[in-house]
C-alpha cells in the first residue's frame, strides 16, 4: 500500500507528508528502491531544503499525498568544460 501511494506521488509529482520516527516530514519523493541490507527505502528532497534524504519504509506511518501543490525535481547543473 505504501508503495502505491509513493509511486502515484512520484508519477504526478505531488509532495507527501508522513510521520518518520514520530517526526512529521514533508517530502518531494524521487524514487523507491532497496538499500544495501535489502530494506525498502524512498529517496526524496525534504521540504525547504536542498538535501536529498533516504527514509526506510518500516519507519514511515500516516502517509498523505498533498495534491494541492506539485513540484519539479531539482536537477544539478554540471558546468561544461571545453
Amino acid at each position: 500500500m505504501k508503495t502505491d501511494i509513493f509511486i502515484s506521488a512520484i508519477e504526478n509529482r505531488f509532495p507527501v507528508r508522513f510521520l518518520y520516527r514520530l517526526s512529521e516530514i514533508v517530502l518531494e519523493p524521487y524514487f523507491v528502491t532497496f538499500n544495501g541490507t535489502g530494506k525498502k527505502v524512498i529517496y526524496g528532497r525534504v521540504n525547504n531544503t536542498n538535501e536529498i534524504k533516504v527514509f526506510e519504509y518500516e519507519k514511515i506511518t500516516n502517509i498523505k499525498t498533498l495534491q494541492y501543490n506539485r513540484f519539479s525535481p531539482i536537477i544539478p547543473l554540471v558546468p561544461n568544460y571545453n
